[in-house]
């Protein structure tokens, strides 16, 4: 096994790479001869350095056409067997992260692990708004707490619009597992003048499965969850670390591949798994 302190950065490039393409912690060790708990450790170091680093970068930003949503995880336990003394206490059971992408240069610049509430998404909107460049038009699905939030958080300088889907149960798909069938959408202008052909969460729904395929606790149906939310936090972190800066997006491509961050101004190459891990020396 290979302890942390005797990582080098080629190793540490390693286990970031089975990281970020969505292997489990044990997997990961499996795989690269690490301990379980140097890859924790790493994990977390990491996290944080990941995180500072994208607050300081992704600022005053170009984004004109920003689609928000929230994505449901579990830390813990699932919610019904979380124990009676830990329930109702945050990171115990449902947790939910809060996510936004740019329609043009698929940049995510904000995100928050928390609770599906009016408090964290005034948070949440708060340090998007502070990231942008000028006023943008945002799009989120019809939850209610948007409503109480929104205005306040872009002091009314945004162009606002929610979906609200209606879904409906197909019995030609009967089975447990089975999700609803969407059966109308209705797009509805709440603050300043909307493009209408511009109102969409598509973006952001399709960033949510990416971030299932990428990070292993977001897996549904698995063993693999977060047993405690601060590391659901440093995976969050480094799988958008990796997102914006290290993976070329298709749709970006013109006569090179594009990342986000490059798309965005915020870089101006392909960072490698290398430069990731270097932001810990």
């Amino acid at each position: 096994m290979v302890s942390m302190n005797r990582l080098t950065t080629e190793k540490r490039a390693q286990i970031i790479g089975c990281l970020v393409e969505g292997n489990s912690i044990r997997a990961t060790a499996r795989m690269t001869g690490a301990a379980k708990n140097t890859i924790t450790k790493l994990l977390a170091d990491l996290g944080e350095a990941c995180t500072e680093y994208q607050d300081g970068v992704l600022v005053d930003l170009p984004c004109e056409v920003v689609e928000a949503d929230e994505i449901w995880s579990y830390c813990y336990a699932k919610q019904k067997n979380v124990p009676e003394q830990f329930k109702g206490s945050p990171g115990y059971g449902d947790v939910w992260t809060f996510t936004a992408i740019c329609a043009d240069t698929k940049l995510v610049p904000s995100w928050l692990v928390g609770e599906r509430t009016s408090d964290d998404a005034e948070y949440f909107l708060t340090d998007l708004a502070s990231r942008m460049a000028s006023r943008i038009q945002l799009s989120t699905d019809g939850h209610s707490m948007y409503a109480a939030t929104v205005g306040t958080s872009f002091r009314q300088n945004v162009d606002w619009a929610q979906i609200q889907k209606q879904y409906a149960t197909d019995p030609a798909q009967g089975g447990k597992y089975s999700p609803a069938v969407s059966i109308g959408t209705k797009r509805i202008p709440r603050k300043g003048d909307p493009d209408p052909d511009r109102i969409s969460t598509s973006y952001v729904e399709r960033q949510n499965l990416t971030m299932r395929m990428g990070m292993r606790r977001f897996t549904r149906l698995t063993n693999g969850f977060s047993r405690k939310v601060e590391n659901l936090a440093h995976a969050v972190s480094l799988h958008f670390m990796h997102y914006n800066f290290a993976r070329p997006h298709a749709s970006l491509k013109e006569r090179y591949p594009r990342t986000p961050a490059m798309a965005a101004g915020v870089a101006d190459h392909i960072w490698s798994l290398e430069e990731i891990a270097a932001l810990l020396d």
